[in-house]
């Protein structure tokens, strides 16, 4: 699959159709641990401040374009016939990936590692009663703040004894996509995403914005204005960061075409 740089973090040329057949054909293989992430803005300009998140991404085997600019930058670098018209949001990316193993005797067993215990019951009624042929295999709710010493390998083998080959790591961005890449190696064979707040969002817990405010960019402010003290520092901050060296490399650009 096509991935074009956007401030330096691969961003995959993909649509819903095609990321998740990337995805169940993967899940199928079950050869070794894969790594999916679904990455907005704060996503690239992390990658872009923080070396050891950067090395975290760079364990990741396929990136989704979650926000508009970056399908945006996308399309800025591809021919009109080949561009996007819309993003792989994850939370639809994840509920479209259960429609898709809706089916009876399904060949893919899902489970949720991260959130609260009322949280992950939530998710579970959600998906059973929107899915019901979808297999949940499993969920568990790890210690919150820092794990014990094994915790990671207890996760692994549970996962193992589940059969699960489809896993929704909730436990936030960054601590989500540092925790899969530093265990790939660990993890049994399946598809691991780094889903963030589609945990909350499925659960009836945060209130997602309307279609048409996602349509053209601005899920980020609706945010805002519904958790402003916990979203503000990083909207401003990464927000601000992408959008500098967005324009950093676009001016880069065009100086090298125009020699």
């Amino acid at each position: 699959m096509l991935s074009l740089p956007v401030i330096g973090l691969p961003i995959a040329v993909t649509n819903y159709q095609d990321a998740i057949d990337w995805i169940l054909e993967r899940a199928q293989k079950q050869d070794r641990a894969y790594a999916v992430e679904a990455a907005n803005t704060h996503v690239a300009a992390l990658t872009h401040q923080d070396p050891e998140f950067a090395r975290a991404m760079g364990e990741f085997d396929l990136i989704c374009p979650d926000g508009m600019p970056l399908v945006w930058a996308l399309n800025a670098q591809l021919p009109v016939a080949q561009r996007l018209t819309d993003r792989v949001y994850g939370p639809t990316l994840m509920q479209e990936t259960f429609a898709r193993t809706d089916t009876a005797h399904s060949l893919y067993r899902h489970y949720f590692l991260g959130g609260k215990n009322e949280t992950l019951q939530k998710l579970q009624s959600h998906f059973r009663e929107k899915f019901t042929h979808s297999v949940i295999a499993g969920s568990y709710s790890p210690p919150f703040g820092s794990w014990p010493v094994g915790e990671s390998e207890r996760i692994a083998e549970m996962i193992r004894q589940s059969g699960a080959n489809l896993v929704w790591v909730g436990l936030g961005c960054p601590k989500q996509e540092k925790w899969i890449a530093a265990h790939k190696h660990l993890l049994p064979p399946a598809v691991y995403f780094g889903i963030g707040a589609a945990f909350a969002f499925h659960a009836g817990e945060v209130r997602q914005a309307p279609r048409f405010v996602q349509k053209i960019g601005m899920e980020w402010l609706f945010r805002l204005l519904m958790e402003p003290k916990r979203l503000f520092k990083r909207y401003f901050t990464y927000n601000s960061i992408f959008a500098y060296q967005l324009l950093r490399d676009l001016r880069k650009e065009s100086k090298s075409v125009s020699r």
